[in-house]
Parts: C-alpha cells; sequence; structure tokens
C-alpha cells in the first residue's frame, strides 16, 4: 500500500461510513498496518491509502518497541476534556513535526475488526493520535490547526523540502 503525500485529493476529501465490516475490510486493516509498522507511523487513516471510508488504525505501543493494533470503524467523539500540546508528525507530509492544540481527554465509540460496538476513554497520546487520525476522516490535516504564521512556515518549508 502506498501512503498518500500532501496534495493528493483523497487528503482532503470526507470519508463515509464503512457498511460492511467483513473479510475483504479486515485485509485491507491487515495491508495497513503492516504499511504504518514499516513507516513507524503511529496510526494511519484510511483516506491516507486512498480509502474513503470512516476507518483507521492507530498502535501507540509501538514506541516501546511491543504491537498493540487498535482498530476504530465509524468513530465517534462523545465528550472531551481539557487541552494539550503535543508535537505532531504525519506519514503524508513526511519530515514536518509541529505542536498542535488538542482535547487532552476523548470519550469515544467505534466498531473493531469483528464489528462489535466498543467505548473508551483516551488522554495523552492516545487521545492526540485519535484526533490526528479522526481529523483525516474529515479530510484535515494536523497543518490546517496551526496559527496563520506557522501555516506561512510550513508552506515556505515544504515548498523548499518537495519539490515537483
Amino acid at each position: 500500500m502506498e501512503i498518500l503525500i500532501l496534495g493528493h485529493s483523497a487528503l482532503r476529501e470526507k470519508a463515509k461510513p464503512v457498511e460492511n465490516i467483513d473479510g475483504e475490510l479486515k485485509q485491507i486493516i491487515d495491508k495497513m498496518a503492516e504499511t504504518m509498522y514499516k513507516a513507524k507511523g503511529l496510526g494511519l487513516a484510511a483516506n491516507q491509502v486512498g480509502i474513503l471510508k470512516r476507518f483507521f488504525i492507530m498502535d501507540i505501543s509501538q514506541r516501546e518497541g511491543e504491537r498493540e493494533l487498535e482498530v476504530y470503524i465509524n468513530p465517534e467523539i462523545l465528550s472531551v476534556e481539557g487541552e494539550t500540546v503535543y508535537e505532531e508528525g504525519c506519514l503524508s507530509i513526511p519530515g514536518y513535526y509541529a505542536p498542535v492544540k488538542r482535547y487532552a481527554k476523548l470519550y469515544v465509540k467505534a466498531y473493531d475488526i469483528n464489528g462489535n460496538p466498543f467505548e473508551k476513554e483516551l488522554e495523552g497520546i492516545s487521545a492526540v493520535a485519535f484526533q490526528h487520525e479522526y481529523d483525516h476522516l474529515d479530510g484535515i490535516l494536523f497543518i490546517d490547526r496551526l496559527s496563520p504564521l506557522k501555516k506561512q512556515l510550513f508552506k515556505r518549508w515544504w515548498k523548499k523540502h518537495h519539490k515537483k
């Protein structure tokens, strides 16, 4: 699977709800996980591989050299608390990192890979990663959350580092 890079239209589109959680979706998720681990990412949304469906994967534990894949199908944020700032990067914007303000704690619901509904409380890096991937499903990138000045600096950086 190929990770799409900034400029690809799929990264700016709103994903549609997943209607069937089946073997085909499981195969796609397996391939996405393989792609994410290879790229050393903490998460990967379906949009980032050109699939405009509302699901993403993440694995925060791999920072400690372990694997604990989390799958969120048709995720929803039920409630939020507090604020935090975290230095974010994105597999679709390679090499660029910037501090982004996010909610510190989330209560979410979604479906797992077997189609079972679940609810979960997330905080810390898990909450940040969830919000980052959730944004992808709405065509929002972390650079959209930067201040106007930081957006200008990013545009210059991008032109310099990603000449076509």
